[in-house]
Order: C-alpha cells, then structure tokens, then sequence
C-alpha cells in the first residue's frame, strides 16, 4: 500500500515537472519571439523608382501600401542616376537594369550598393527608334550617323549589340549621349538620326511620328536588379523592411496580372500612353513572361557578367568586372519569410 502511495506521489511530482518545464518553454518561445520580431515603426524606406512611380503606385491599387515603415519616393529619369543617388547614401532601395550596376560598382566607394534580388519582366518599350520621314531602312545604314543614347543603361548595351548584328563599330557612328527627355526633342527636331532609348521615351516620340528600325526585345534578358545600399543592409531595422517591401512588390505583380484592365488604366498616363495601348503593351509583355521577383542565382550572375564582358570588349570598360562582387544573397530567407507572412 504504501509503494503504491511513494508511485502516485513520483507520478504527480513529475507531472508537475512536465507542466512548469512546458510553461518555462513557451515563455522562453514567445520572449524570442518578441525579441525577434523587429520594430518598424520609426524606419523610413527611402526608394527609388525610374520614369515614375510604379512602385508607389502599384502598392497603393493592390492594397499592399499599409507598411509598418514609412515609404519615401523619389523619380529618376534612369537606373543609372538612382543609383548615383544611392552611392551618395540618398536612397536605401531602387530597381534598374542589368547595366548601371557595372559602371556604378567602379566608383570609389564601389556604389554603396548590392543586388538582392531581381524583378524579371518582358523587355518591350527597348527600342532604337528614327525621326518621322527618314530614309533609313537598316541598322547598317546608320554608319557616319548621329545615334543618341543613355549612357550606362539597356539602351547603350542593345544599341552595341544592334551595331554589332549589323557589322558596324561603336566607332563607326557618332554616338551622342544624352538623357532621355532631351533625346526625344532631338530626335524629333532633327539633331539625331536615330535614337535608342526606352519606356515613356519611346512612347512620347512615337506619338510625335517616330517608328522603331529595332527591338531589343530578344537582346535583353528581362532582369531587373533590385539594389540595395550597404548602409542600409548593415541596418537590422532597414533590411527588415526591405524584404518586407520586396515581399510587397512580388504580391502586387501577382495582383497585376490579374488585373491588367484596372492597370492600364492607372498606368496609362504617366507612361505617355492611351489606355487602349497602355493594355497592349501588359497583354503582349505577360505573353513573354510573368513580372516577378525572382531570388539570386548563378544564372542571373552570368547574364550580368556577359553584359559586362560586353562593354569590355567596346571599350567602354577600362577594366573588366566581376558582377559576382555586387551581388548579396543574404537577404533571401528574410524575402521568403516576409512573402509567407504577407500570404497568410
């Protein structure tokens, strides 16, 4: 009798152990998970955006601009100045083409950026377009001629390519680096014989009778980096709220796709574009391919790194690089993580 009474007592006695232990652990649980869970409350995100506010906008109509952090944009006219921007510590995030990066990481504090991820998108709107009532039939035609172009952009890169193609030089036109708004006028006033540009240029000049000689559509690998500055990625607070942003962006180009109507409608102005085109241009760009984000691998590396090559071999590189050096994978899983929260 009594060791049946010594065996209840043991069993009550660890019962209480399991119990405290279970109690002990869940407190441990849910400290670190307050500690982990990071206050972004007095973060303010400062980002880029090219040609306008797509980033801003498109947050807004998909119902995804209710951050936790404040949003700050502000406009380029080109990848290339958001990231000079970036360099001199004025934006924490933006987005650009393959190209600013190369030309960007040579600067002496190497940029103050690095690629986190990228935005794969189709590559319509990249043209080299001709004046109204030009005679020019063909690339090759453009020997001895005025070509504008966006310096450290797709557009100097399809631009050599096109030449390439063709069996011309860079040398063998008179290259003309100008900024897209400028290159527009010039065209059209008849101070440039051709004009390789992108986006809401292209639209604007065709409005006024330009017409595209070529597309670059099949020449760009559609990545889009995103970048990040190395102040902010030392930043817990701010690469927290970058992935959640990146996070945001990728669930509002899910939204994009189901809405192109509502889009193209939104978009349609700010873009140089009717409504009617402005459906087109997302019809036949989602009929290349899906807008999405899509996280770093050696794929993405070794795109970047022939476009580099590129600009080695014409010249315009005094040295080559090596893209590998910008790119940082480090917020990957802090993307993924940010993206299943938002889901849920």
């Amino acid at each position: 009798m009594k060791m049946k009474r010594r065996i209840s007592s043991m069993l009550a006695l660890l019962l209480v152990l399991v119990f405290a232990l279970s109690a002990c652990k869940e407190k441990t649980s849910t400290e670190a998970d307050t500690k982990d869970a990071t206050d972004l409350s007095s973060v303010t995100l400062r980002v880029g955006a090219t040609g306008w506010n797509l980033q801003g906008e498109i947050l807004k109509v998909a119902g995804l601009d209710d951050t936790p952090y404040k949003v700050e944009y502000t406009v380029f006219q080109g990848g290339n100045l958001g990231l000079e921007a970036m360099a001199a510590d004025q934006i924490d995030f933006t987005t650009t083409s393959e190209i600013p990066p190369i030309f960007a990481s040579l600067a002496e504090n190497e940029g103050n950026f690095k690629i986190i991820a990228v935005n794969n998108s189709n590559t319509l709107l990249q043209e080299l377009i001709l004046p109204p009532n030009t005679g020019i039939k063909s690339v090759a035609e453009l020997k001895g001629k005025k070509v504008g172009y966006i310096k450290s952009t797709t557009a100097q890169y399809f631009l050599y390519e096109m030449l390439k193609e063709a069996g011309l030089k860079w040398t063998d036109i008179d290259a003309v680096e100008i900024s897209t708004a400028d290159g527009v006028t010039a065209l059209l006033g008849g101070n440039l014989d051709a004009f390789a540009s992108y986006g809401n240029s292209i639209n604007a000049a065709k409005n006024s009778g330009a017409t595209t000689l070529a597309s670059a559509q099949d020449i760009l690998s559609g990545n889009f980096p995103y970048e990040a500055s190395v102040k902010a990625l030392g930043d817990n607070a701010k690469r927290a709220a970058i992935a959640d942003y990146l996070a945001r962006l990728q669930l509002a180009y899910e939204w994009q796709k189901g809405h192109l109507d509502k889009w193209a409608k939104i978009s349609a102005d700010p873009t140089g574009q009717t409504v009617e085109d402005a459906l087109d241009v997302l019809k036949k760009g989602y009929e290349q391919r899906d807008t999405k984000t899509v996280v770093i691998s050696d794929e993405i590396k070794k795109s970047e790194q022939n476009v580099a090559d590129a600009f080695y071999e014409v010249g315009l590189l005094e040295k080559k690089v090596d893209v590998s050096t910008f790119y940082d994978d480090s917020l990957t899983k802090a993307y993924q993580s940010a993206l299943e929260a938002l889901k849920k």
